[in-house]
């Protein structure tokens, strides 16, 4: 094969690994995937099993729909779990915990449960949205989680986060956006703004 050729091959084959399709793009944030719609997926099969809710408690501080950041118009939000504080100022390890979706559905609700049961035993979690696939392509899931941190640590001293002591922790299309948070780390490209 002569060498232009290859060259040009090359080239074309780079160009289509890095392009992204845009025809998924509705600008819509997708719920479709949910602990209900799972529940009566697996139902007829399963019939014993039961969603996991949680039930409000005096030992954890639950904070709904607090705003970590604004990308195009597009508002973020989180949910923070934390242990009832008191009079107490003890600093807290902290849990970012991510959801999956197969990064095109699911909703920071998801783990609302596991969220309250690991405040109850000491930590301060957050449940963030983040912008899916039908919304923004890629890496813009990774930057809204990654703002997410940086939001957690300016906020550390009122929640009374440890910021030396953060974890990240995700489900499905969360979990690998977690290992692509620690895997990226320091890398200007994954960082957003």
């Amino acid at each position: 094969m002569r060498r232009s050729t290859i060259i040009l091959s090359l080239l074309f084959l780079q160009s289509t690994l890095l392009a992204q399709r845009v025809d998924g793009l509705t600008g819509i944030h997708d719920t479709s995937y949910s602990i209900a719609s799972e529940y009566q997926k697996h139902i007829r099969n399963y019939p014993y099993i039961q969603p996991v809710f949680y039930a409000a408690s005096d030992s954890v501080k639950v904070e709904m729909g607090r705003v970590y950041d604004s990308v195009n118009g597009r508002v973020l939000k989180l949910d923070v779990f934390s242990p009832a504080f008191g009079k107490k100022k003890k600093k807290h390890p902290a849990i970012l915990i991510v959801h999956g979706g197969g990064w095109r559905s699911g909703d920071k609700s998801m783990h609302h449960a596991l969220a309250h049961a690991l405040a109850k035993r000491g930590y301060v979690c957050i449940t963030p949205e983040y912008r899916l696939s039908t919304e923004a392509l890629y890496p813009a899931a990774l930057h809204d989680l990654k703002t997410a941190v940086r939001w957690m640590r300016a906020h550390a001293r009122e929640l009374r986060i440890d910021s030396f002591h953060i974890a990240a922790l995700g489900h499905s299309a969360g979990g690998q956006l977690v290992a692509l948070m620690g895997a990226t780390n320091r890398n200007p490209e994954f960082e957003g703004k």
